[in-house]
């Protein structure tokens, strides 16, 4: 079985996503550990509550590369075969991108590479884009930047404001995040260039 080391930094919907979809089996995974940096980030507790590992590793004053080292050592602790990035709100280290390589996984709520970087709701919104979306992408060492897995777009609706916009996201997020991990576990695939290729059907 996959194991799954989900890291956050808030509320973690798109953890609670994941988690519903393994209990569902749809997800053919286990959630190994749920870490934030953020003590009292409601994630950690939503995960106690379900009976999942849940480690508070802080990250107030120390620099990215103390911190990452402490964060890969928690993630091999618990034999984390994929790093799931759910609302993590630091950016990784070249070290920690070198750790897991092809293993960490993001979902950012933009069509990418349009938008990257906070906010990207918000920043489609006040564009005027008439399509939005969001992305699940592996992580590099630049922001938002990786290889794309899987996208889904979502129509900009005249009356639409920048916070129904961005909840009409939020459920494709919730949606396509565990449709991509679960590709991703359980066909075959590679990288080539910067396309994530399925080298065998799923039908």
């Amino acid at each position: 079985m996959t194991r799954l080391g989900v890291v956050l930094s808030g509320r973690g919907s798109n953890f609670l996503a994941l988690a519903d979809q393994v209990r569902a089996g749809s997800l053919t995974a286990e959630i190994a550990v749920v870490i934030s940096n953020r003590p009292e980030a409601p994630g950690l507790t939503a995960a106690r509550e379900r009976g999942l590992t849940a480690v508070s590793l802080p990250s107030r004053g120390l620099d990215r590369e103390t911190y990452d080292r402490q964060l890969i050592e928690a993630l091999r602790t618990h034999n984390a075969d994929w790093v799931i990035l759910a609302g993590y709100m630091r950016i990784l280290s070249a070290a920690f991108v070198r750790a897991f390589p092809s293993r960490i996984l993001n979902i950012h709520p933009s069509l990418l590479p349009a938008f990257p970087g906070l906010d990207a709701q918000h920043q489609a919104f006040d564009y005027g884009v008439k399509i939005a979306g969001c992305t699940v992408h592996f992580v590099d060492e630049h922001l938002d930047h990786g290889p794309i897995v899987m996208q889904a777009a979502v129509p900009v609706d005249p009356l639409d404001t920048a916070d129904s916009l961005s909840g009409k996201i939020l459920l494709e997020e919730h949606r396509i995040y565990g449709a991509a991990i679960q590709r991703l576990i359980t066909t075959p695939w590679e990288i080539q260039e910067r396309r994530v290729v399925f080298t065998r059907s799923t039908l």
